[in-house]
C-alpha cells in the first residue's frame, strides 16, 4: 500500500480528531440536555467548552506544522456557533428530537469548520489565505499636497 501524501494525511488526521471532537462536543451537549438545560443554552455552553478542547486537539494532532492564529480560531468558532445555531433551529423544525437536531446541526457545521480551519486558521501551503496587514500611517507625508 502506497503511503499517504501529506495533504491526504492531514485530512485523515482531521477526520480522526474531528470524530473525537464531535463526540466530546455532542457529549457535553447531551449531558447538559439530560440535566434539564434548554437546547440552545446547552449548545452555547457545549460550544464554548468545545472551542478550548478543539484548539488543543487540532493544533497538536492535525495542523502541528502550520502557524496557528488563535484570534482566527476564536473568530472561526464564533462564526461556527452562529452557523450551528441557524442549523440547530432548522433541524429542530424538521426533527422531533433535540438530540437528533443537535447531532445533524453538528455534522453540517463540522464540514464547514474543516474548510475554515484549513484555509484561514491553520494557514500553510497554497490553500492558505494570508492575514490582512494593518494599515500603516506613513510619517513621510508630503505636506505640499495639502496647501
Amino acid at each position: 500500500m502506497a503511503p499517504l501524501s501529506s495533504s491526504r494525511l492531514r485530512v485523515w488526521r482531521y477526520y480522526k480528531v474531528g470524530v473525537i471532537n464531535t463526540l466530546f462536543g455532542y457529549g457535553v451537549y447531551a449531558l447538559l440536555l439530560s440535566i434539564g438545560l434548554n437546547m440552545y443554552a446547552a449548545q452555547i455552553i457545549g460550544h464554548i467548552i468545545g472551542v478550548f478542547f478543539n484548539y488543543f486537539t487540532y493544533s497538536r494532532h492535525v495542523f502541528q506544522d502550520a502557524a496557528a492564529s488563535k484570534l482566527r480560531f476564536i473568530i472561526s468558532y464564533i462564526l461556527n456557533y452562529a452557523i450551528g445555531l441557524v442549523f440547530l433551529a432548522i433541524c429542530a423544525i424538521i426533527l422531533p428530537s433535540p438530540y437528533l437536531a443537535g447531532l445533524l446541526a453538528l455534522v453540517i457545521t463540522s464540514i464547514i469548520n474543516f474548510l475554515v480551519l484549513r484555509r484561514y486558521v491553520f494557514a500553510s501551503g497554497p490553500h492558505a489565505v494570508p492575514l490582512p496587514r494593518p494599515a500603516v500611517v506613513s510619517e513621510n507625508i508630503d505636506h505640499a499636497s495639502f496647501r
